[in-house]
């Protein structure tokens, strides 16, 4: 009886399509194993007891070496185990010889993404396609779980910044958690302040201040085209007013958007244009 309906025996025949093409689907992990070889005996029960707990998140492909030397001297075998994980058709990661159950744990962590992981990048799929709310809403449930957490940090400070939620924003930021990801939100602060200031707007501005007021609303209503066309015509006009504001502001919004958005490319032309 197999142990898995995740865990099988391949051989030459069918290795094209049980690992190579089934790698496209989730990741293959091949063990090069040989009935003599003690070290295999060792290190096999350790690969299908990590299969089996991962539920079907990859497969174990095991391929006895002594009845598929043709695949063995394909991919390089020169000893064994050796265990190599295949993703979309490729090997990916690989490692030679007996290792300790932490140790290949840690190898099939970094091939599988986790649960986290994949919700996550359906939180970041919200923020490309603009569906604010709900990425505030996703993103913001990550960090309420996990306050240590940069990434669901600075994908909750998009989200609230393009819906105009600078109190928001900003104690957000007071409390932005280490990671890589503090870097970027620390851009984002110049909007956030901003923001905050046009939530207590109190009294007449004068006529450029009203314009970056104006241009800020927009973008907090979603029109982010009309936003960035008021932020182009203040520098124009003053190219450093505001100690660089406004240009601080198109650099935050081509960050909030990203590099591939097309407003993104067709306004940082426009932006080179008017500083250059």
């Amino acid at each position: 009886m197999a142990l898995s309906e995740h865990i099988l025996e391949v051989n030459e025949a069918i290795f094209e399509n049980e690992v190579v093409l089934h790698s496209h689907q989730v990741p293959v992990v091949v063990d090069f194993w040989a009935p003599w070889c003690a070290p295999c005996r060792m290190l096999t029960p350790i690969l299908e007891r990590q299969t089996i707990e991962a539920g079907g998140s990859f497969r174990l492909a095991k391929i006895n070496v002594d009845e598929n030397p043709g695949l063995a001297i394909r991919y390089g075998v020169q000893g064994i185990p050796a265990v190599k994980a295949f993703r979309d058709g490729e090997v990916v990661s690989e490692f030679l010889g007996a290792q300790p159950e932490a140790q290949v744990k840690r190898f099939i962590d970094e091939l599988v993404p986790s649960q986290e992981d994949l919700e996550l990048e359906e939180a970041r799929s919200m923020l490309a396609t603009r569906r604010w709310a709900e990425a505030e809403e996703a993103f913001g449930q990550f960090y309420e779980s996990d306050d240590t957490s940069a990434a669901a940090a600075l994908g909750l400070l998009k989200a609230l910044l393009m819906q105009g939620k600078g109190a928001e924003a900003e104690k957000l930021l007071d409390h932005f958690p280490a990671g890589s990801e503090w870097a970027t939100a620390e851009t984002f602060k110049p909007l956030a302040g901003l923001l905050v200031e046009i939530e207590q707007e109190n009294g007449e501005l004068d006529p450029l201040s009203a314009r970056l007021h104006q241009a800020v609303r927009l973008m907090a209503r979603g029109n982010l085209p009309a936003a960035m066309d008021g932020l182009l015509g203040i520098m124009r006009e003053d190219k450093r007013y505001r100690d660089d504001l406004p240009r601080k502001l198109m650099l935050a919004l081509f960050s909030l958007l990203g590099d591939d958005d097309p407003l993104t490319q067709e306004y940082r032309q426009e932006l080179a244009s008017v500083l250059y």
